[in-house]
């Protein structure tokens, strides 16, 4: 049995332990409030957008927008690959990235693969294995729409310029603080608007449809990318403050088990010197 200083050691160690998973899990549960409050407001905007734009699309041609819908011959794909930049969220990270890996290594076997990392994690995960064109892990010091319209646009730039011709996205999509899914979206070619119109809508089309579908498709594009990022930040912190939770409630458990462990100890140090003591008195009388 370890010896009373060390099992006090290891009481003040886990204490301390606990007191910083307890203070990440209230810093983690603000921000969560805050990305949720994001994603929750964004969604109905989203899903509006894809249901004008599948309005719209299913009464043209079916070339309109072909310049983001081109279906090619595939050989190079792009993974855009959402992570966080720090840890201690669980499996949060290591989710992404085992499902980055399956495409790569699965899906997409004998393609050409690059990565694009969107987070710390996901470039620390491939640059070693050189597919990494670009680390956009500054994005989460300035979440807007303008910063992911720009990730966006280059995106859209290398699609149309035939250097990629599969652009696909992987992130966690927040479900609620304790459950995330991880997701794998085509970006590009935008995927083929299949139903009728919707012609009971009361929709006024100015300046023409097609016009507003050559609008309406980068934007979506860019929207579905600002997203993809938003879940993904708003089941970082979820997965943040799950973790941290169970960490405090772990080491909690483990600090009363010491806490046992050392008063047993006293108590048998104690029950050792008082035999001590009555045995050298006997001793001297005898």
């Amino acid at each position: 049995m370890a010896n009373l200083k060390e099992i006090r050691n290891r009481i003040s160690s886990v204490s301390s332990t606990m007191q910083i998973t307890s203070a990440m899990k209230m810093v983690s549960a603000a921000k969560l409030k805050k990305a949720q409050d994001a994603i929750t407001a964004m969604r109905p905007y989203s899903d509006k957008l894809t249901e004008l734009l599948q309005s719209l699309s299913a009464t043209l041609d079916e070339d309109a927008g072909s310049k983001f819908a081109e279906q090619r011959e595939i050989n190079n794909v792009l993974i855009v690959s959402i992570t966080s930049n720090r840890g201690l969220c669980g499996a949060f990270n290591s989710n992404i990235i085992k499902q980055t890996q399956h495409l790569i290594s699965n899906v997409y076997a004998g393609k050409k693969v690059s990565v694009l990392a969107i987070g710390k994690k996901a470039n620390d995960a491939f640059a070693k294995k050189g597919i990494v064109i670009g680390n956009q892990s500054a994005i989460y010091d300035d979440l807007t729409f303008n910063s992911v319209a720009d990730i966006a646009e280059m995106l859209m730039g290398k699609f149309t310029r035939g250097e990629f011709d599969k652009i696909e996205i992987v992130y966690n999509k927040f479900k609620n603080a304790a459950t995330q899914e991880v997701m794998t979206e085509q970006f590009l070619p935008i995927v083929p608007i299949q139903g009728e119109a919707d012609n009971n809508s009361d929709y006024i089309f100015e300046p023409s449809k097609l016009e507003i579908v050559e609008e309406l498709i980068p934007k979506s594009l860019k929207t579905q990318l600002y997203k993809g990022i938003r879940d993904s930040f708003a089941s970082e912190h979820g997965a943040r403050m799950t973790a941290m939770h169970k960490a405090t409630d772990n080491a909690t458990e483990l600090r009363d088990q010491l806490k046992l462990t050392y008063n047993k100890a006293r108590q048998a140090a104690i029950t050792n010197e008082i035999l001590e003591i009555v045995g050298g008195a006997e001793a001297l009388n005898n």
